[in-house]
């Protein structure tokens, strides 16, 4: 089975919304997928979070999914979402310097893809 890791840095959301669209398209074609939270992404979570927002329904199915490996940790922080991260039962990961480090996904043969 391949492994597609993806990346999402990009604070803007319809950027956002094609990385949940791109996990949940390579999910329905046997890939196994996950997807990080990072940088300036993570001011996204309070937004997506609330059920009446754009593209909160394909953030609900990424989730559902279990599509979702990980919130940074200092990123959140930094953004301000730690909190609603915490709220909505996100992992959160500053395993290198307050950081998820991705090492891990290459590790377990994930291709890494940024956005």
């Amino acid at each position: 089975m391949k492994k597609i890791a993806l990346i999402a840095y990009d604070g803007e959301l319809t950027c956002f919304a094609h990385v949940m669209l791109y996990a949940l398209d390579f999910t329905s074609k046997d890939y196994e997928v996950k997807v990080v939270i990072e940088g300036a992404a993570t001011r996204l979570i309070t937004e997506l979070g609330r059920p009446d927002a754009p593209f909160a329904n394909l953030y609900r199915e990424m989730l559902d999914k279990d599509l979702l490996a990980c919130v940074c940790e200092s990123c959140s922080v930094k953004m301000g979402t730690f909190t609603a991260a915490q709220e909505q039962g996100l992992t959160i990961d500053g395993e290198m310097k307050g950081h998820p480090s991705l090492e891990r996904f290459v590790n377990e043969g994930y291709e890494i893809i940024t956005f």
